[in-house]
């Protein structure tokens, strides 16, 4: 009984998670009331307060969720890299970088991770989340291993993490805000591609070995 009461209680947050995430992403935050998640999902009111103390709080499970969807999509891509046969840190951050991008292309990335996390939660706090499915941590782990192998001249992972990520992020705002996203996508992505060739260049083609590099972002 106690694990039938779970399920349901699971069954209800996913609802309301994507109702709010559909309405997010057609009308936006501030746009979108309490009453219409609830209508969405199609349960009472009472049970979204069950889980979530506000509106705030139900767009964080939000915003973890499409964060989450674009960390597996960008895992499944790296996979499929390595069992092609190229397996390398540098290609791997490759094939990161472009899932991350593609992903800018949709309406949902757009409108909540893109554009709106930041005025919804403010920058500081954004900037703060703890979320282990962040792209970010990805890509911290993929920068990582390529100092590690001398792909990218020595140094720590953390910083160049933050610099990278905040460029990515920056990137989709920019296709998110384009006449032209498709264009302006393959522009952004020719332009990391760049990027990552100037980090690769000058990498040291020597493994730098027993060296602690924090992931903790």
């Amino acid at each position: 009984m106690g694990n039938r009461k779970v399920e349901q209680g699971e069954t209800t947050r996913t609802a309301l998670v994507e109702a709010a995430a559909a309405l997010f992403a057609e009308k936006g935050y501030a746009d979108t009331s309490t009453g219409e998640v609830v209508a969405r999902a199609n349960v009472t009111r009472g049970a979204l307060y069950h889980h979530f103390a506000d509106k705030e709080e139900i767009f964080r499970a939000v915003l973890e969720t499409v964060e989450g969807d674009i960390f597996d999509r960008v895992n499944a891509a790296t996979a499929a890299s390595i069992e092609a046969g190229a397996g390398d840190p540098a290609s791997l951050l490759r094939v990161g970088t472009d899932t991350f991008l593609d992903a800018c292309l949709e309406r949902p990335v757009q409108r909540i991770l893109l554009q709106e996390s930041t005025s919804v939660l403010g920058w500081s706090h954004w900037q703060r989340l703890d979320n282990p499915r962040c792209p970010r941590r990805l890509l911290a782990h993929g920068l990582a291993q390529a100092v590690d192998a001398g792909m990218i001249a020595d140094q720590p992972a953390e910083p160049l993490t933050h610099l990278l990520y905040g460029a990515l992020v920056q990137a989709g705002m920019i296709i998110a805000g384009a006449d032209d996203p498709v264009a302006t996508r393959a522009a952004m992505g020719t332009a990391v591609e760049r990027l990552l060739d100037a980090l690769f260049a000058a990498g040291t083609g020597r493994p730098v070995r027993d060296r602690h590099r924090s992931l903790a972002l």
